[in-house]
């Protein structure tokens, strides 16, 4: 844990305000999910919620199976980092931040099928030749996607397993 020197009071109604600095830099916004942790020596921990990431264990699996039916790498991400990857160049994006125009895509939920040379994760390499986002009770989590280092696209075979993964996550997450 980082300490931070910033001291908030709690208000008559038990709020506290977490500054804009630190809301910045962790890429917090309002609405964004948080879940409250206590420690034993009487920590509060404030840590971002990931309904993506609560499947962590179930898309290892998944992205497994996936990598293995494309040849491609395959990852499942939420809207901050890469949750789960699997394939040739699993070790590049496995627990990275996503870059930020992979953010875009999740945030205005695109389904991206490739050719514009969008990165997964900033200075990886790795080219998204497709991206499908996961949504779940009307809320996009993050996404499913197929990387590589050639630049090519996906082909319509790979867009329709990608599509149906990341409808099956959203059910997933909805149950």
């Amino acid at each position: 844990m980082k300490a931070t020197g910033i001291v908030r009071r709690i208000d008559d109604l038990g709020r506290v305000v977490i500054p804009k600095e630190i809301r910045r830099t962790m890429k917090i916004r309002e609405g964004t999910p948080l879940e409250i942790y206590t420690g034993v020596s009487g920590e509060v921990i404030f840590k971002k919620y990931s309904p993506v990431g609560e499947l962590s264990a179930f898309a290892e699996d998944y992205v497994h199976a996936l990598s293995k039916s494309t040849d491609q790498t395959a990852a499942i991400c939420d809207e901050d980092s890469i949750i789960a990857a699997a394939g040739p160049n699993k070790k590049e994006l496995q627990g990275k931040s996503i870059s930020e125009a992979l953010q875009t895509l999740i945030k205005d939920r695109v389904k991206y099928s490739g050719g514009e040379g969008i990165v997964a994760v900033d200075g990886s390499g790795l080219v998204i030749s497709v991206a499908h986002p996961i949504i779940a009770n009307g809320d996009v989590g993050g996404a499913v996607l197929l990387v590589n280092d050639s630049g090519e696209k996906a082909n319509d075979a790979e867009l329709k397993l990608v599509l149906s993964a990341a409808e099956f996550l959203g059910r997933q997450m909805e149950d």
